[in-house]
């Protein structure tokens, strides 16, 4: 009798144990890249991940039964290549939008709106006040387009003179090589250079630009899907989590604690 009393409890021990791999190996694994230096939106404290993109992807799928959430650091240039790959199930380091990007891929709804803005030493605040000036630029960034769109749209104009860099190179140090007069000038969003400027003691002027940039979609930040079955099922998710962390307040919250503002509230809706 007690032999077939242990011989229960061990087959409910081992049904239980069963029960609970398969419920873990039920739940779909979400591995979000991104390179984990692009602060204030995502860096390292030490070895953890956080700034605003990821901590709001913690509050999407926060308490929920379907998704298991993993961050990889990937340098910036591999990340969509990767989730062209399938490696990566979602991309989050301060994307905007471009209609390039959106013909490969999903967009969620935006989550910060920030506006362009120039670093320099002489408080550049326009476009034309950079015609014959140097910077830094990353390959296919959408403020890179905006100064290339700006060359070809003003051809009797000295050109905005863009000296290309490799993604590994941290705006921190693009924005030292202003501080020092190695390049004239960054323009990147105003939150970024605020936030490094004031982190690191960067000595340099920053002003929001006045001309009329891009579309109404400029500014905006986003989170990036395969554009498939899975990336469709996880955008849908994802926007409906947003929606509700928006109306809560959760994610003016997590604006005013990485970037000292709301810049959530201004986004506005279609």
């Amino acid at each position: 009798m007690k032999k077939l009393l242990k011989l229960t409890l061990l087959i409910g021990v081992l049904g239980l144990s069963l029960c609970r791999q398969v419920s873990v190996a039920a739940k779909t694994e979400v591995v979000v890249a991104t390179d984990s230096d692009t602060a204030p939106f995502t860096f390292k404290d030490e070895s953890r991940f956080t700034g605003y993109d990821i901590d709001v992807l913690r509050a999407v799928f926060q308490n929920q039964k379907d998704y298991q959430l993993t961050f990889e650091t990937v340098p910036f240039s591999s990340i969509l290549t990767g989730l062209d790959a399938g490696l990566y199930q979602l991309a989050a380091n301060n994307f905007n939008y471009s209609s390039e990007r959106a013909a490969k891929y999903l967009y969620s709804t935006p989550i910060s709106k920030s506006n362009y803005a120039i670093a320099s030493q002489d408080g550049y605040a326009s476009l034309t006040e950079l015609s014959g000036k140097s910077t830094s630029a990353y390959t296919g960034a959408n403020y890179t387009k905006v100064l290339e769109d700006w060359n070809q749209a003003n051809p009797d104009k000295e050109p905005i003179e863009i000296n290309y860099v490799a993604n590994s190179v941290p705006l921190a140090q693009r924005l030292q090589d202003v501080e020092s007069g190695k390049i004239d000038f960054i323009l990147f969003d105003a939150i970024s250079l605020q936030t490094l400027s004031q982190d690191q003691g960067i000595d340099v002027t920053i002003k929001t630009v006045t001309d009329q940039v891009g579309t109404d979609k400029d500014g905006l930040e986003y989170f990036l899907f395969a554009k498939d079955k899975e990336g469709k099922t996880l955008q849908a998710f994802v926007n409906q989590r947003l929606a509700i962390l928006e109306k809560n307040g959760v994610l003016q919250k997590l604006s005013r604690q990485y970037f000292g503002d709301d810049f959530v509230t201004p986004i506005k809706k279609k």
